[in-house]
């Protein structure tokens, strides 16, 4: 079992950059298929970045891409989120997500953190 721990959020205006974290526990990080996830008031949660075990794949919404970049850290049991261009449309809680398999990377993962606001103001 795996606790994630995401952090970084926060209020930003638009045109501006954010970089959230997501620390995991544990020492098998590096065997897990790691995933960014946002939910916005009143809307259905929504995939936003993927990355393989080794982070030699990525995988991103058409929404974030060109944008957004994942990354990760496996020394340091860390997934990263860098958000640049920020846009009111990409106020949510953002949460990473943690799954075994790598199939359907853009669905349901096994293991979910608790989130962090980001606020992109007008």
């Amino acid at each position: 079992q795996v606790q994630l721990v995401e952090s970084g959020g926060g209020l930003v205006q638009a045109g501006g950059s954010l970089r959230l974290s997501c620390t995991a526990s544990g020492r098998t990080f590096s065997s897990y298929v790691m995933g960014w996830f946002r939910q916005a008031p009143g809307k259905e949660r929504e995939f936003v970045a993927a990355i393989s075990r080794g982070g030699g794949s990525t995988y991103y919404a058409d929404s974030v891409k060109g944008r957004f970049t994942i990354s990760r850290d496996n020394a340091k049991n860390t997934v990263y989120l860098q958000m640049n261009s920020l846009k009111p449309e990409d106020t949510a809680v953002y949460s990473c997500a943690a799954k075994t398999k790598f199939v359907n990377i853009r669905g349901e993962y096994d293991y979910w953190g608790q989130g962090t606001q980001v606020t992109v103001s007008s």
